[in-house]
């Protein structure tokens, strides 16, 4: 039980794609929530 992690999770974690992706899409929440979460009251332009 020394390997719990399997190939197609390591696959998935050592694949810089993917990875790239998931940075992107959790960016892109974090954006919506705090330009949507604050109600507009900070207007930068």
């Amino acid at each position: 039980m020394t390997r719990r992690i399997s190939k197609y999770k390591r696959f998935l974690m050592m694949n810089p794609i993917i990875q790239f992706f998931k940075f992107i899409y959790l960016s892109i929440k974090i954006m919506v929530v705090v330009a949507g979460g604050h109600g507009g009251t900070r207007e930068i332009n």
